[in-house]
């Protein structure tokens, strides 16, 4: 049978303050039940001030405990408890983190199928509809939410949660601690397709698989295809936003972030700790060094090897030759104008 955790979520200021590592300024013991915006805050929540901007509503807010940094002095009488901390945004993440935990499901239902090969770790919970095919191990505690599909010969780690709609294709290896967001698949056949003698295309078989290396966080309605032969690779700690699309044998290096509607084509091997804006798109078969930067809507068609560039625009070239280049570029209309009254000047 499956359950949702319907556990009590209240705590008390000296609850969130011990794992938070804050002092507290006001009533330890009051107790708040869920996280609020601090401009719709009422009795029960608790809410933050990450930008000086909204101290305002410090003073007007119904929360019954503030996040706040160190540093924070009032200016008028505050109602709330405050937690100070070294780090707003970081402690934020930790306080959502508790909350989370609220609502998951817990056990196995009924109604999901099993195939008796499958090997389940401790306390690992399938939601209704759930598919799981033959030899497939999940770790402990592991989480699939209603509908999720696994295929045969999957590994999927300790402490992962696989949302509504998720697949999983035959072979591939997630590792632990690894979220991945509603309808996203994992290891669907690559664009692989051969042109015949009379002009056709044929496909490619896709031998290969993904494999998503521990703490991988990949969003909702993204597309990772499995490798033609080898695998698609993605390395400890990367973050992908929804939308985004993995093509056979990319490879993506640890603590890279990559925002919604990017595009990488196949065999493209980026580096560790690059940051890569929205509607990115990558040419295949190139490689993106380390700590590189690239702005949004950028077009990648080769990289120097040179390690923290900053790149923008389609094709992409340094971030600051692109500003400057765009700076004459918007003047072009007037600068043709000029031009052609200095050769009227001219001739005359």
């Amino acid at each position: 049978m499956i359950n949702y955790l319907c556990q009590d979520m209240r705590s008390s200021a000296r609850q969130l303050a011990s794992f938070l590592n804050a002092t507290i300024d006001g009533d330890p013991d009051v107790e708040v039940t869920h996280p609020s915006k601090i401009e719709e805050a009422g009795p029960g929540s608790v809410s933050f001030i990450g930008n000086p901007k909204y101290e305002p509503f410090a003073y007007t807010t119904g929360a019954s405990i503030l996040v706040v940094s160190n540093d924070f002095t009032p200016q008028q009488p505050l109602h709330a408890t405050l937690l100070r901390v070294p780090n707003v945004y970081q402690s934020l993440s930790t306080l959502l983190s508790h909350f989370q935990s609220n609502g998951h499901p817990s056990g196995i239902s009924e109604l999901a199928l099993i195939d008796p090969t499958a090997v389940l770790g401790e306390k690992v919970s399938l939601a209704a509809h759930c598919v799981i095919e033959q030899n497939v191990s999940i770790g402990d505690q592991s989480i699939l939410y209603p509908q999720v599909y696994i295929s045969h010969d999957v590994i999927i780690g300790k402490n992962c949660i696989l949302h509504s709609g998720v697949k999983v294709h035959a072979g591939c290896v997630i590792g632990d601690e690894v979220v991945i967001q509603a309808n996203s698949v994992i290891g669907s056949e690559g664009f692989g397709f051969v042109q015949n003698a009379q002009g056709q295309y044929e496909k490619m078989p896709q031998l290969g698989n993904v494999v998503l290396q521990n703490q991988v966080e990949i969003g909702a309605n993204c597309t990772i295809d499995r490798g033609t032969m080898g695998s698609t690779l993605i390395k400890y700690g990367c973050k992908l936003d929804n939308l985004i699309h993995v093509a056979h044998n990319v490879e993506i290096g640890e603590n890279t972030v990559i925002a919604a509607q990017t595009g990488i084509a196949g065999s493209t091997k980026i580096g560790a700790r690059c940051r890569i804006g929205g509607q990115v798109g990558f040419a295949g078969h190139i490689q993106v060094p380390e700590d590189t930067q690239i702005q949004a809507q950028s077009g990648v068609m080769s990289v120097h090897p040179e390690p923290g560039q900053k790149l923008f625009g389609s094709p992409a070239i340094p971030y600051f030759d692109y500003l400057k280049s765009y700076a004459i570029f918007k003047n072009l209309p007037d600068l043709a104008r000029r031009m052609r009254e200095l050769e009227k000047r001219f001739k005359s």
